[in-house]
């Protein structure tokens, strides 16, 4: 021990089991200083100041009573009432001072570190209630956290402010909400050494996807500054997704990464104790980069998962974190600061999917990060300040600039919550989780777009986007029990596009993707044609240009920028559904799609029938798109090899001749994507007629088959699907195109291949599945609003089928 003290606590002397003594926030750093200091994870030093002191001070003052007189009878749902009985307990602690030997032991440890970090040491100090960060419940900043606090007279007054905020408003309707005795409370309070990361950046990590649950995932926050700006919601940070799977087995798997804005950083004041930290705009320069390198991300990472695990090795089972980290912009160190566990979607029932389904659509007022995956209507009500939210009634939803504590006794009344600020991990963010409630945060410009009075849905149930729509909309919940749902033999697998579904996708019972659609990463998240990036040049318009290098701005050149975007996206995917198959269709787009992308124009040419021209596997030997190609496999080989994600498949669309089918299999192992290294498979769409007629010699080029039976029916039926004229003929149950699927699945078998279907019919037509399964197929892939229909319908064909003779799927 550094001293001997009765109210004083080194964290080196903290274990968890003291939350009764120190509280949860201190308890955790003790123990994390403790146990994990030795393993690699930094931690400031500091020390606790008991909850004993908090009751030193009560009796000293003789104040307990008055207390207890001034809460008596208080009905939490008076906002009034509450807000003036909270102020004048909290005057009572203010006015009660910190008694002589209370303060000298306080004194002597703060003394103590600043012989370890020179004379008036800048420290935190923390509030850390003995009834806080229970496995249970865990609100976002109920009490308060002085930064950057220098010399004595600044720590007397942090300590006893920390004391005076366990009566906070939002404190005491928690303590009530939760059955908590008011003096059965305590807090204690710790004081650390600051981290300058006001010099560099700080931020939030999660070890779970926090808006699904998702648990392969560690989600890392990060801003500049100060880390209060990001849990007030003030900023909307930077998000970063470590794949813990791969990383454990040391890749360098960062498979997401979304730029913030960032507009906003607490940095410290000019100094004296009327200006500790302040508030300042962000350059626009550092607004468009990242705030923390790749080698941070990992290093954060690396100490979640030992934080993670140190953790669920005492509890004996998982027990997903809530951190809080910072980087020290003087010597450069990353260090931990704060660690609970997280308590919103561990604690979630895990047997029960619950989706939430928007039955339409209508005009979009607001548009921001989805919070949850629920649906709630009701009058919109804009509160722009903390003195209006007596106007809030319960069932409406609340629309504001940011959310503060305060807010949380009236946002525990809302259908649903909006705001302009803030990212995944601000108040708002956290509160609504909590509370089970959709939310849409950083939004922009929702306070001036959505009226109060306004009857609006809000929506958090389309992937990543949540949006605001005008009007009252029709929604469902569709609940399933997973232990019900037996698995069939033949494996049902999704489509798939949109990388921002697929964690929420991946907890619906599933045998992975069968097809990944490039299309939807290019077109969604690049914007830019790829030639365009590898020649520039070519672009002549000044807007386009500009348009451009806004995007990749931040990137090494305009190739890295379409590579890492495309990794990234095709690698959430795999990193969702792994160690699940995840087969990735290199790009099909048509020339006129390819047109609308930005500088496309300058690289395609005009053709009468896009449909049946250069599109697919004719363009990836051709010069005209050669380049581009080449920028593709960079990517998959990147998901493959850095991320460790080898659970993906290549697959090769309108592949018409044999011919090419072999100018394209040398085109990916220039490119360093070669058939069966590191267990590389490739797939071929079935979906043109000479497909199915040469099988057995495409079959030389690939290991599986996945027929598209939009195509295929296209070209077997002579129509174009998209005529108002003739498509209305165009019907997948024709007996010729299902006598070709039926030739598709038996070539695949005497070849010993996998077969599979990725098109519309069996969710359109529930007897086309059926005729799937009775020819043996050994996968099918729907949409995702319809795999758990298909999943039953194949079920029970199987079970029909029973008697006679099933082929199992053949092995990957």
């Amino acid at each position: 021990m550094k001293q001997d003290a009765i109210y004083i606590r080194w964290f080196a002397d903290i274990r968890n089991e003291d939350v009764g003594l120190v509280g949860g926030k201190n308890a955790s750093l003790g123990e994390m200083y403790s146990e994990l200091t030795p393993k690699g994870v930094k931690i400031p030093d500091g020390f606790a100041v008991t909850a004993g002191g908090y009751w030193h001070v009560l009796e000293s003052a003789g104040i307990l009573d008055d207390l207890k007189e001034t809460l008596a009878g208080l009905d939490r749902n008076n906002v009034a009432d509450l807000a003036k009985r909270g102020k004048r307990a909290r005057d009572l602690i203010l006015a009660a001072g910190v008694p002589d030997d209370l303060w000298s032991e306080i004194k002597a440890a703060y003394d103590m570190l600043c012989d370890e970090f020179g004379p008036d040491a800048d420290v935190a100090v923390r509030s850390s209630a003995t009834a806080e960060d229970l496995p249970t419940a865990s609100f976002a900043g109920q009490q308060e956290t002085y930064l950057n606090v220098r010399g004595y007279q600044a720590l007397r007054e942090a300590y006893i402010r920390c004391l005076a905020s366990l009566f906070t408003d939002r404190a005491i309707a928690y303590r009530i909400d939760n059955h908590f005795d008011h003096f059965k409370v305590a807090l204690s309070v710790g004081v650390m050494k600051m981290v300058r990361s006001d010099l560099a950046a700080s931020g939030v990590i999660f070890t779970l996807d926090t808006d699904t649950g998702f648990r392969d995932v560690v989600l890392i926050t990060g801003s500049y500054g100060l880390g209060e700006m990001i849990v007030q919601g003030a900023v909307n940070p930077d998000e970063f997704y470590v794949f813990k799977p791969t990383f454990r087995k040391g890749y360098r798997a960062i498979v997401r990464k979304n730029l913030g804005e960032k507009r906003v950083k607490l940095i410290y004041g000019h100094g004296g104790a009327k200006e500790v930290t302040r508030r300042v705009d962000v350059p626009e320069i550092d607004r468009k980069r990242f705030c923390i390198a790749d080698d941070d991300v990992l290093t954060l990472a690396g100490y979640a998962l030992t934080i993670e695990d140190h953790y669920s090795a005492k509890a004996g089972k998982p027990v997903p974190m809530d951190i809080e980290w910072a980087k020290d912009g003087e010597t450069g160190e990353l260090f931990i600061v704060q660690a609970r566990p997280e308590t919103v979607q561990s604690q979630k029932a895990g047997d029960v999917l619950e989706t939430y389904h928007l039955d339409e659509r209508g005009a979009v007022l607001a548009v921001g990060k989805s919070i949850g995956d629920a649906i709630a209507s009701g009058k919109a009500r804009v509160i722009t300040d903390v003195s209006r939210l007596p106007e809030f009634k319960p069932g409406e939803v609340l629309v504001s600039d940011t959310t503060t504590p305060d807010w949380e006794p009236v946002m525990k009344t809302a259908a649903a919550i909006v705001t302009n600020r803030g990212g995944r991990t601000s108040h708002a963010a956290i509160v609504s989780r909590e509370l089970g409630i959709p939310a849409v945060v950083g939004t922009g410009d929702a306070t001036g777009k959505v009226p109060t009075g306004r009857e609006v849905t809000v929506s958090c149930a389309e992937g990543e986007e949540g949006f605001v729509y005008d009007g009252t909309l029709p929604f469902h919940v569709e609940k399933i029990r997973l232990s019900d749902l037996r698995r069939p033999k033949t494996e049902v697998m999704m489509n798939l596009g949109n990388p921002d579904a697929a964690f929420g996708l991946a907890m619906v019972p599933n045998d992975g993707i069968g097809l990944a659609r490039m299309e939807f990463i290019i077109s969604s998240y690049i914007k830019v044609h790829p030639m365009a990036l590898v020649h520039p040049e070519r672009v002549t318009d000044e807007a386009v240009r500009r348009s451009i290098a806004d995007l990749t701005y931040g990137y090494q050149d305009g190739e890295e920028y379409f590579v890492e975007r495309l990794a990234e996206g095709a690698g959430t995917i795999a990193a969702a559904f792994y160690p699940n198959p995840v087969v990735v269709r290199m790009s099909d787009f048509k020339t006129n799609e390819y047109a609308s992308l930005l500088g496309g124009t300058y690289f395609e040419p005009e053709e009468a029938n896009p449909m049946l021209g250069f599109r697919g596997a004719s363009r990836y030997y051709d010069e005209r798109y050669r380049e581009g190609f080449a920028l593709e496999c960079r990517a998959m080989k990147r998901v493959r090899e850095e991320m460790g994600l080898v659970n993906l498949i290549i697959m090769i669309p309108f592949c018409r001749r044999v011919e090419e089918a072999k100018r394209v299999i040398g085109e990916l192992e220039k490119n360093g994507l070669r058939r069966g290294e590191n267990g590389l498979q490739i797939y071929q769409m079935c979906e043109i007629p000479n497909n199915v007629i040469q099988i057995d010699a495409f079959s030389d080029y690939f290991d599986g088959f996945s027929i598209g039976s939009n195509d295929l029916t296209q070209l077997t039926l002579g129509i174009d699907r998209d005529s108002a004229v003739v498509g209305g003929a165009f019907d997948e149950r024709d007996p010729g195109v299902k006598r070709m699927v039926a030739m598709a699945v038996e070539g695949c078998r005497r070849n010993g291949r996998h077969s599979g279907l990725c098109g519309e019919a069996p969710s359109t037509y529930p007897e086309f599945a059926d005729f799937l399964v009775e020819q043996g197929i050994d996968s099918i892939s729907v949409e995702p609003d319809a795999i758990l229909k298909i999943t039953l319908r194949v079920a029970e064909v199987e079970e029909r089928l029973m008697g006679a003779k099933r082929v199992a799927p053949l092995p990957r």
